[in-house]
C-alpha cells in the first residue's frame, strides 16, 4: 500500500490521485493542508525537509517528492507513460512547461482567488499572472488545434499534468471560451476510464 500526503484542492496533488484512480491502485491518503502551514510542522518536515506537498511514501519507507517526479513512477510500465525514448522526451518537456510555464501563473492566480483575502497586497499580481497564464494557454491551444492528445496522439500522463490546474483555471480568473481545443480536450480527459473529480472541502 502506497501513502500520499496531499491537499485535495491542489493540482499538483490532484495529478496523483487522478492517475491512481485511473489505473484502479489503491493507495492511503493523509490530508495535509499546505495553506495553513500544516507542511511546516516538524513531523512532516522530517519527511519532506523541502516542506511542500504532495508526497509519496511507499511501504519500505522511501518517499519521492515533486509531482511530475511521481506520476512518472507511478505510471512506470503503464500505457500512460511511454516506452518510446523520443515519446518519453516529449512528455518531459510538456511536464517540464506545466512546472515552469503553466503553475507558476495559473495555479498561482487560483492560489490567490481562492485562499488570500480580497484586499491581501499579493492581489497586485493579478494582471500579470493572468497576461502571462493566458500566452500558456495558447501555446497549448496552438498545439492541440492539430492533436488530440499532448503527446503520442494518446492519453498520458503529460495530459494529466496539464489538465490538473487547466480545468480549474476559471477560479483564478482565466476565461476558456477563447480556447476551443483546450476545452475539447478538457471534455476529452473526463471521458477517460476511471475518471474523478479534483474534491473539495463542503462549503468551498
Amino acid at each position: 500500500m502506497i501513502t500520499i500526503y496531499g491537499m485535495r484542492t491542489s493540482g499538483n496533488c490532484y495529478k496523483l490521485q487522478l492517475l491512481l484512480d485511473q489505473l484502479g491502485r489503491d493507495y492511503r491518503w493523509i490530508d495535509v493542508d499546505s495553506a495553513h502551514g500544516e507542511t511546516r510542522t516538524t513531523e512532516f518536515l522530517a519527511r519532506n525537509p523541502n516542506g511542500k506537498v504532495p508526497l509519496l511514501e511507499l511501504e519500505d519507507g522511501r518517499r519521492l517528492a515533486e509531482s511530475n517526479a511521481i506520476l512518472c513512477h507511478l505510471a512506470e510500465g503503464t500505457a500512460l507513460w511511454p516506452d518510446d525514448a523520443w515519446l518519453r522526451a516529449q512528455t518531459l518537456q510538456w511536464l517540464f512547461f506545466e512546472q515552469y510555464s503553466h503553475e507558476p501563473y495559473i495555479a498561482v492566480a487560483r492560489f490567490i482567488h481562492l485562499f488570500l483575502a480580497a484586499d491581501h497586497p499579493r492581489r497586485a499580481e493579478l494582471p500579470a499572472l493572468i497576461e502571462r497564464g493566458m500566452r500558456t494557454l495558447a501555446v497549448m491551444e496552438q498545439h492541440l488545434a492539430e492533436h488530440e492528445w499532448f503527446v503520442g496522439g494518446r492519453y498520458g500522463i503529460a495530459d494529466i499534468a496539464l489538465y490538473a490546474y487547466t480545468h480549474c483555471a476559471a477560479e483564478g480568473g482565466f476565461e476558456l471560451q477563447a480556447f476551443p481545443h483546450i476545452r475539447r480536450w478538457l471534455e476529452s480527459v473526463r471521458q477517460q476510464p476511471g475518471y474523478t473529480p479534483m474534491q473539495y472541502p463542503s462549503g468551498m
